[in-house]
């Protein structure tokens, strides 16, 4: 298992968390996507490490940016 934490910017209500939990839960390998909406950490899950490009691609996907 592997653990990576992330920020997205531009969340502001609990439909934001859905969104972002919903698309970076498709990505391939993870198995558990949490979102913390005060802070904007997303923590996830998975079975190997990921690529960041996939995250990124995810939580733009949801409509939202991934701060680096």
């Amino acid at each position: 298992m592997s653990t990576a934490t992330y920020t997205v910017a531009g969340m502001t209500c609990g439909h934001c968390v859905n969104s972002v939990k919903e698309e970076v839960g498709q990505v391939s390998g993870v198995s558990a996507v949490d979102v913390d909406l005060e802070s904007g950490k997303v923590t996830v899950t998975s079975d190997a490490p990921l690529d960041e490009a996939r995250v990124r691609a995810a939580v733009e996907e949801a409509g939202y940016e991934l701060k680096a």
